[in-house]
């Protein structure tokens, strides 16, 4: 299985913000196990980031590697739909 390159899009310290991170943690560590790499851009922060990225909601997640790049917006509490639309196979 090839390294997950991951981008989290959050904005400021929210409880929808902090409710994406940790289901995305929650997710990663059981499908991925250590090969993934996360970065969380807080868009207060780094606006120039999310400009680039094209974010216009948050929280954003954005799938860079493997291809092809895949995005979804929301809370990821629904895991499935998580996992389908980072284009992962169920294990």
């Amino acid at each position: 299985m090839s390294k997950f390159l991951l981008k989290l899009y959050i904005t400021g310290t929210t409880a929808r913000s902090f409710k994406a991170i940790e289901n995305l943690k929650k997710i990663c560590g059981e499908e991925f196990n250590d090969k993934y790499d996360l970065q969380i851009i807080d868009v207060l922060e780094s606006p120039q980031l999310a400009e680039d990225d094209k974010i216009l909601a948050t929280p954003t997640l954005i799938k860079i590697l493997p291809p092809p790049m895949r995005m979804i917006i929301g809370d990821l509490s629904d895991r499935e739909k998580v996992l389908l639309g980072l284009d992962i196979q169920k294990k």
